[in-house]
């Protein structure tokens, strides 16, 4: 992916088939679904691909065992089959994860037992294996670490994993591939339309440049997420919104606090959500809340009694409690949930499911959707804009679709390269020609100098947070070790990219502002 050829798409070739505004899940999803079809492909986002909701999960492609709690089978099987698909055609990026639910009574055991058996069947050939009840000695060699007293045993089930905003870029780099085009920093600030009051393009302000490009196209998708209304009301100032916003939170811990490669699901936490304790990244998230929030912000802090809760719901399951001085770092999320997709008026209760809305002008409107039904939701989207007449006929192809850097017999095995893909073996190449670019950013961080000259020369990696927060994740691993870090990954930056030490000053200044929400 390069930048300065993506604007130069704009500029020479003007008329697109489909402009995508936002490269978050859903968008990225769409501009691969797109291009594959052999549409002309435009994204844009306004800031860096999943700066937002899309980087900030907790990590898991799952078919949604609260779903099936809730009576939700539609959603369950959908995500079920989502799952098994990504880790086909992903395979570097996702892989299988196993899951402890511990019982502390006889009936949870026999409950959750008999629950992640159907769970195991309604994924069908694409589950990753069987569930199983487990002995108290059993569950206790699974997590050695797990608080003993008054656990009856546990039940294993599989899930699967992955890193998020890795995922964002393989996407981006997926529909390159492909023939599209995406550029990151291009805000799009205002609907073009003609006389007929039809959506017909957007303006877009290149936040690097304060260049400003008009963009035709024969339709224009909003997939902005936490941000989808701004838009539409830029086609419609009158318009309701149709959605309510959720603050997810996540506290990043020392590998100590989980010995085990084995992640802990506890079903009930005193607000009636679903607690995860995962190993990710040789660290272990803990997450996440669900704040009901007013209006969504680019960066959303954590709440003190949101730290307090996940602290404290933790507690009862390790022999070793986390404290506020082991977190290593702490990250949140806005989620965007429909609001009427549910009968309930409470976040935790609104149905992850996505809406589509095509209004009068021909904007299509993408709501709601998580990352494991990512594909669908794009397939879906595409689908309606052809069923409206906006898009000719084109069937969806990414069902079998492998992702930008696939190998077969690939594993994410989560060495240090693995996310990479195929392009691990370019970043050797770096190493091994200037021995200098293997040493590591920081000690506490396995992220080495190659990777901010590839992610800078082929990922679109423009500024200092773009590196350290998502094309390596050491902003979430250790938002300490990342900061000491940034003065080195910004002077190394700023040779690739041709910048003074003005530049360098200014990038560190922002970065350490924006890191400071981390801890």
């Amino acid at each position: 992916m390069n930048r300065t050829k993506s604007i130069n798409r704009i500029i020479n070739h003007n008329n697109f088939d489909v402009v995508i505004i936002g490269g978050g899940a859903s968008g990225l999803g769409i501009a691969v679904d797109t291009a594959s079809r052999g549409y002309s492909t435009l994204l844009l986002e306004a800031h860096d691909f999943a700066k937002g909701t899309s980087s900030r999960s907790t990590k898991l492609v799952h078919g949604g065992v609260r779903y099936l709690k809730q009576g939700d089978i539609a959603m369950v099987k959908e995500s079920l089959k989502e799952r098994g698909l990504m880790i086909r055609n992903a395979p570097h990026i996702v892989s299988n994860q196993e899951f402890l639910v511990p019982t502390y009574d006889w009936w949870s055991s026999q409950f959750y037992n008999i629950g992640l058996k159907i769970y195991d069947m309604m994924a069908g050939d694409l589950g990753l294996g069987p569930s199983k009840h487990l002995s108290k000695s059993a569950t206790l060699k699974v997590i050695p670490n797990l608080n003993e007293a008054g656990l009856t045993g546990g039940v294993i089930y599989y899930d699967a994993q992955f890193d998020d905003a890795r995922m964002a870029i393989t996407l981006a780099r997926t529909c390159t591939d492909l023939g599209g085009t995406v550029i990151n920093y291009m805000k799009v600030v205002e609907l073009l339309k003609d006389s007929n009051s039809k959506v017909v393009g957007v303006k877009a302000h290149d936040a690097e440049t304060n260049d400003t490009y008009n963009v035709k196209a024969k339709c224009v998708i909003n997939a902005t997420g936490i941000f989808a209304h701004q838009v539409q009301k830029m086609d419609d100032s009158k318009i309701a919104s149709s959605i309510k916003f959720s603050q997810g939170v996540h506290l990043v811990l020392d590998k100590s606090f989980l010995k085990s490669n084995t992640a802990i699901m506890i079903p009930n936490t005193s607000d009636g959500r679903v607690l995860f304790a995962v190993p990710w990244l040789n660290k272990v998230l803990i997450g996440t809340t669900d704040t009901e929030i007013d209006a969504p912000i680019t960066e959303p802090k954590a709440l003190k009694n949101e730290v307090k809760f996940l602290l404290k719901s933790i507690e009862p399951y390790l022999k070793k409690p986390p404290k506020q001085a082991d977190i290593k770092s702490v990250y949140t999320g806005i989620r965007c949930l429909v609001n009427g997709s549910s009968k309930s008026t409470t976040t935790k209760e609104i149905s992850r499911e996505h809406k589509i809305i095509v209004a009068d002008s021909n904007l299509v409107t993408v709501l709601g959707g998580k990352w494991t039904t990512y594909r669908r939701i794009a397939e879906d989207t595409v689908n309606m804009a052809i069923s409206n007449k906006i898009l000719k006929k084109k069937h969806c192809k990414t069902q079998h679709l492998k992702l930008h850097g696939f190998e077969e017999n690939q594993t994410a095995n989560h060495t240090p390269l693995s996310v990479y893909g195929a392009d691990k073996h370019h970043i050797a190449e770096l190493i091994k020609n200037d021995k200098s670019l293997g040493k590591k950013i920081h000690p506490d961080l396995h992220y080495v100098m190659a990777e901010v000259v590839w992610t800078v020369e082929s990922e679109m990696a423009i500024t200092l947070e773009d590196v350290l927060a998502r094309r390596t994740r050491a902003l979430f691993l250790n938002s300490k070790a990342s900061l000491e870090s940034a003065e080195k990954v910004a002077n190394l930056m700023a040779q690739l990219l041709n910048k003074d030490n003005e530049w360098v000053i200014d990038q560190i200044k922002s970065y350490t502002k924006m890191a400071k929400n981390f801890m």
